[in-house]
């Protein structure tokens, strides 16, 4: 095991700070955003965005303010094939731009993006394209479905069937599933505790081999919906019972907390998430649209009573399914100086990936007398919610 050099961590804060290498802690700070959207101009007059649509170039800044560094983009393909909505020509021609729109706009980011692919999973074609995502290297990571959108009623025998086959191509083809389970609200479909329990008995069995994340808590924003809490009790009593087809199964926290949609029910909503455990939460913003910036969106779950641990490991939690890409995007990411020797041990901890440079934590810097100057008050105030900060270095 290597001992840590003392002098040599004190001369490296020197060199780091003299070269403006120490940036704010949000700046540096690892939340991952697991539930991010980009829309085509096409696909941005369909839906909220507009016209203008959400490209990566507008993505990133607004990542940048909220101090997110990575982002996981789910493809809104599936808007084309809206049943509840005027009908486009050529329909799948449509959803394949989107999904190429999509691939093509991660790539100009890829050590921050990564894309997933999407479809209805009622369409003819949605086995196809599936198939066709898979070879491209910018969307083979996953798939999204969004039941709502799509108006998927797993109560409908025929509707189920066709659900099952594309979780279980999603599987053959090493592809997580992210999938905003909720019925259709608009329509009234039914959603609950029955369900749920499809889904855990004859959805997840298809999909056995990968990360299978469920959004928005099992809900569609907020959690005033009292279907909502009957349809996540059935996943909190099966992790309870440690049942095994719950092994893959995260949830993301996206949406949870929109202002007047949870607040009667925060005690309820902080018990879930306990009983879910954090390290099967990822954080999400959903959409950065005029009324939903990032920074805003991760601002609002702080209002959530939870503990700043608790908000530390959402916001950083590594789902499976990014391991191998991050590791690459730190790989492929250029030092600041020539890398040598390591004189300082690195710093890891259960559970979390292990990135390619050295990690030293910032309670170590302090204990070795390392300084850090009073103009990063997010730092050495070390208020943040984030609060555990990693730092990145080379020596």
């Amino acid at each position: 095991m290597l001992s840590l050099n003392y002098d040599a961590i004190k001369r490296w804060m020197s060199v780091i700070t003299a070269f403006g290498v120490l940036a704010p802690l949000n700046s540096l700070s690892e939340i991952i955003d697991y539930h991010q959207h980009l829309y085509s101009p096409e696909a941005g007059a369909r839906s909220s965005p507009g016209p203008k649509g959400i490209d990566a170039d507008n993505l990133i800044a607004q990542l940048d303010a909220a101090g997110i560094r990575r982002a996981v983009v789910l493809s809104v393909a599936y808007s084309f094939s809206n049943p509840n909505k005027p009908p486009v020509p050529n329909e799948y021609e449509h959803v394949m731009a989107e999904n190429n729109w999509t691939s093509a706009q991660v790539a100009k980011y890829p050590q921050r993006l990564l894309g997933f692919c999407s479809v209805n999973p009622l369409r003819p074609y949605a086995l196809e394209e599936i198939a066709r995502c898979a070879k491209d290297p910018n969307l083979r990571t996953g798939l999204k479905l969004h039941f709502g959108n799509s108006d998927v009623n797993v109560d409908n025998s025929d509707h189920l069937v066709r659900v099952r086959r594309v979780f279980r191509a999603a599987n053959e083809h090493h592809m997580a599933i992210v999938v905003h389970m909720h019925a259709n609200i608009d329509h009234h479909r039914p959603y609950g505790a029955k369900e749920a329990l499809i889904f855990l008995e004859q959805l997840l069995p298809e999909a056995p081999d990968v990360v299978v994340q469920i959004a928005h808590l099992a809900g569609g924003g907020g959690y005033d919906d009292p279907a909502t809490d009957a349809a996540l009790s059935v996943f909190v009593k099966a992790i309870e019972r440690k049942d095994p087809r719950m092994k893959n199964v995260y949830f993301d926290v996206c949406g949870v907390a929109i202002p007047g949609m949870w607040e009667n029910k925060a005690d309820l909503v902080v018990q879930r998430i306990r009983q879910i455990g954090t390290n099967r939460l990822l954080y999400g913003s959903d959409a950065a649209t005029a009324d939903n910036a990032p920074k805003s969106a991760l601002k609002r779950l702080h209002n959530l009573p939870l503990t700043q641990e608790e908000f530390r490991e959402i916001e950083n939690n590594v789902a499976p399914y990014l391991r191998n890409w991050l590791s690459a995007a730190e790989s492929r990411q250029k030092p600041f100086c020539k890398p040598r020797k390591p004189s300082a041990r690195v710093v890891s901890k259960p559970g979390r990936w292990a990135y390619s440079r050295h990690l030293v934590e910032l309670p170590v810097l302090r204990a070795v007398g390392g300084q850090l100057p009073n103009h990063y008050p997010e730092v050495s105030g070390g208020t943040h919610p984030t609060s555990a900060l990693r730092f990145f270095f080379a020596v």
